[in-house]
């Protein structure tokens, strides 16, 4: 009896133990069900990140290779291309150009590239007139951004005579938003040095900013020997610049050259900065073309340039718009004789890398002026 009790209450006391057991076990695996879904989580979390993080790389490098990094006050409001629509606005009426635009079969509404749809409402034409200049620096700039112009005025754009050449410098606006025709009427009796025209100044109007260059360049200054288009926030070595025109290999027509770029695909992504519609421009992939930042050209192509637009359809990326013109002329871009002049972005300043470049990429107006300042400094470079 005794036997059958202890052995009855042991089998109880064992089967309570077990269910002891599983109440304690199944606890610990809920909760390691859920430490794998939560992980599972984190994980899809992680790679959703480095995706998305590697395309915003992507697209850094193509801005690497295509110079649109900065010129951040840059403010997309006119709707003068099919655009994201967070860049869209309506362009107000007065704003409209001389030139009636492009409608596309599909609705698509676009300002035609060739310069003279518009007009020049501050201009210096004697500028090539008194002096025939070695060099004309053309320096596409927003009517607001005064601080980059006046860096400029104190850098290299102040220098007239280089290495024997005579050197211009002259900053091209559109309209903007403000009326702030007085002020810049003011700005330019002091300096000389303004050229604008009726377009509406915005970042998807670069291309017609760039095509009014050359305009300008073909009805005014074109006896000069070279240009360089240059944007406002470029340190140039302008002593280099000139040595490397005076070279003997260097041609005096049809000649094209800076940070030459091959094979740049278009970008697609309506959510870039970038972003070009195909209806604008149905290759996948770019002519050859050199960055927008800064690239020199012979100047007997403005003329070429502005005739062959007739019959270019505009896409609001400057350079390789350019690039394009050179293709439908079947002319061959050149390499620089040194292309490691040619520079994009810096980590630091460092005077003897200075000394030996051309172009670099800057962050700011007082950047240039301190590392032009630190440049010219008595004493060795390296």
């Amino acid at each position: 009896m005794g036997d059958q009790k202890t052995g009855s209450g042991g089998k109880r006391l064992k089967r309570q133990s077990v269910e002891s057991l599983c109440y304690q076990k199944k606890p610990s695996l809920h909760f390691w069900f859920q430490f794998l879904l939560l992980l599972c989580l984190l994980v899809f979390i992680l790679c959703f990140y480095l995706f998305n993080l590697t395309l915003s790389w992507q697209e850094k490098f193509l801005l690497h290779r295509q110079q649109w990094f900065f010129n951040k006050s840059n403010q997309v409001n006119v709707s003068a291309y099919k655009v994201h629509p967070k860049h869209k606005a309506v362009i107000p009426e007065i704003y409209k150009t001389t030139g009636p635009p492009t409608v596309h079969p599909e609705g698509i509404q676009y300002h035609q590239a060739y310069p003279r749809n518009y007009r020049f409402i501050i201009d210096n034409p004697e500028t090539c007139q008194k002096e025939t200049p070695f060099l004309v620096l053309m320096v596409p700039v927003e009517p607001s951004n005064v601080q980059a112009w006046d860096a400029i005025r104190q850098t290299w754009g102040n220098e007239s005579l280089v290495q024997g050449q005579l050197v211009a410098t002259l900053f091209m606006l559109g309209r903007s938003g403000e009326d702030d025709s007085e002020k810049l009427k003011q700005e330019n009796l002091q300096h000389h040095d303004l050229i604008q025209s009726d377009f509406m100044d915005t970042y998807v109007n670069l291309t017609i900013k760039t095509m009014v260059i050359m305009d300008w360049l073909t009805t005014r200054c074109r006896n000069a020997t070279y240009t360089m288009k240059v944007d406002s926030d470029m340190f140039l070595n302008i002593d280099n610049l000139v040595i490397m025109l005076k070279k003997a290999e260097i041609p005096t027509k049809e000649y094209l050259t800076g940070n030459i770029m091959w094979n740049i695909p278009v970008i697609r992504s309506k959510d870039s900065k970038w972003y070009v519609p195909e209806e604008m421009f149905p290759d996948s992939k770019y002519p050859t073309y050199t960055m927008g930042m800064g690239y020199i050209f012979s100047n007997d192509l403005p003329e070429k340039f502005v005739e062959v637009s007739k019959m270019i359809k505009p896409f609001n990326i400057e350079d390789a718009y350019i690039g394009m013109c050179m293709k439908k002329l079947e002319l061959e871009l050149t390499p620089p004789p040194n292309p490691s002049q040619f520079k994009t972005y810096n980590t630091k300043y460092n005077r003897c890398e200075y000394s030996q470049i051309i172009t670099y990429i800057l962050g700011s107006p007082q950047e240039l002026v301190n590392y032009w300042t630190d440049l010219k400094k008595p004493g060795p470079h390296c």
